[in-house]
């Protein structure tokens, strides 16, 4: 056989999937469904090994903000290797890890001081978690020992993350292994009451929150949200001023409120972190994706100086946060998160973001009046449309008719990579992509929704 039917889409699928077991996959569903093997990737582009090339309309899993192969950031992880891959955090530092932790302190929410290191979204929620109960067990409230989540939330998969999270298609398998969050009505603004605003609805659930720390606060330790969208959820969007309310209840109960941005932070819903819309900051701040520019697992938790001194104290006062991964702060994730930041920095992104912003809500229009699409909805570069049945009755389609699995295959048809959550079709770029891409992103949109509401 050639090098070049070897090294073929058909052979290489071929090989994988004798061998790989895939994430969020029924492996069933590559008997129909093809595998497709990536050999090269450079901005908001994709290249199979057939030399066809896809749009990442979905930034890899929400992580590629500044698009594949970044230069800035590929040169600062060359250099990176000739001076230090790995060493351990304990016990040492290096320069990649402290200097990350200044700039992250630099540009988090203000009093937000200490930075704690982990690998990956779902660890930096454990920390949350964790770090929260254990505050609490220091200061002498053994009692607080529960946490608030809002209805339809994910925060990770892991047994702790997956404990705070709503969406059934993830827990319901390891319920019996998770502990019960306090579930509140989310603020999602397309479950409203009919005619009310978003901030209508914000003010409403802040309301029932209100009502659920009444009899709980005392023995919870936080609540937990996703800032501004919810995302694995179905991209559900939320006003701002829940935040708002919801930081000033967290001090009303004295509770702590913990914010996961490991989706919606770094640019992506307009500012640098979504928390900055309601004028907040949380008492731990959850990083992850955007913060390497999606080139490397890295994630962090941002928490002030209370937090930090209720752990410190003589060791024999058993006082210590003992969590630990193995390559919590690795140097080259590290250089990779620094090289992403300094992206940030000339100012430009975000204003360049608004006006990618501006071109796809005019893009997405062309879905505004279509007789399967019951919500448009839109929060800086994130967007999805709602596909149901029937827009007046907002009846969806059974799930087991699988309609974006239809989207999915017919916009790798077109060249693009769109990757829905159930019948919820959404959009979240790389912030390099150009105004004709992202009208040729929602062009390919349209042509796999027609295809996929056909009976």
């Amino acid at each position: 056989m050639s090098n070049s039917l070897a090294s073929s889409n058909a052979a290489l699928a071929a090989r994988d999937l004798a061998v790989v077991w895939h994430p969020c996959t029924q492996m069933h569903d590559h008997e129909s469904l093809p595998m497709l093997p990536i050999v090269h990737a450079e901005g908001v582009w994709l290249q199979d090994a057939d030399g066809r090339r896809y749009l990442d309309a979905v930034s890899s899993w929400w992580t590629n903000v500044f698009g594949h192969r970044h230069p800035h950031i590929v040169a600062a992880l060359k250099d990176q290797l000739d001076r230090l891959d790995h060493v351990m955090l304990a016990g040492f530092t290096h320069q990649p890890a402290l200097h990350l932790a200044e700039e992250l302190v630099r540009i988090a929410p203000p009093g937000l001081s200490r930075v704690f290191y982990a690998d990956n979204g779902s660890s930096a929620v454990e920390v949350a978690l964790k770090m929260s109960f254990h505050y609490w067990r220091n200061s002498g409230r053994s009692d607080k020992t529960r946490f608030i989540a809002l209805t339809g939330s994910y925060h990770g998969e892991t047994l702790g993350a997956l404990s705070v999270t709503d969406v059934a298609l993830y827990r319901n398998t390891y319920a019996p292994l998770l502990l019960e969050p306090i579930l509140t009505p989310s603020p999602d603004a397309y479950e409203g009451e009919p005619g009310a605003t978003p901030a209508e609805t914000a003010t409403r659930r802040l309301s029932d929150l209100r009502r659920i720390l009444e009899r709980h606060a005392d023995e919870t330790c936080a609540v937990i949200i996703e800032p501004l969208v919810q995302c694995a959820a179905g991209m559900r969007m939320y006003d701002a001023s829940y935040l708002t309310g919801l930081r000033a209840l967290c001090d009303e109960f004295g509770v702590h409120l913990i914010a996961d941005e490991i989706a919606v932070g770094f640019g992506r819903t307009g500012t640098l972190f979504a928390c900055e819309q309601g004028g907040i900051t949380p008492d731990f701040l959850c990083l992850s994706k955007g913060l390497t520019g999606g080139t490397l697992p890295l994630s962090a938790v941002v928490t002030n100086e209370t937090i930090y001194h209720a752990f410190y104290a003589e060791y024999r006062a058993g006082k210590a946060f003992l969590h630990s991964h193995s390559y919590t702060g690795n140097p080259l994730a590290c250089r990779a998160a620094l090289a992403t930041l300094e992206l940030f920095r000339d100012g430009t992104t975000l204003e360049r973001n608004r006006g990618l912003s501006a071109h796809l809500a005019r893009a997405l229009e062309v879905f505004r009046d279509h007789p399967n699409v019951a919500d448009v909805r839109q929060t800086g570069l994130i967007a999805a449309v709602e596909l149901v049945r029937d827009r007046r009755t907002r009846e969806p389609f059974p799930a087991a008719e699988r309609r974006g699995l239809r989207v999915y295959r017919a916009g790798l048809e077109r060249g693009m990579v769109l990757r829905p959550l159930g019948n919820i079709v959404y959009f979240m770029p790389p912030y390099v992509i150009t105004p004709a891409e992202i009208s040729q992103m929602v062009d390919a949109a349209v042509a796999g929704i027609a295809s996929a509401v056909r009976e």
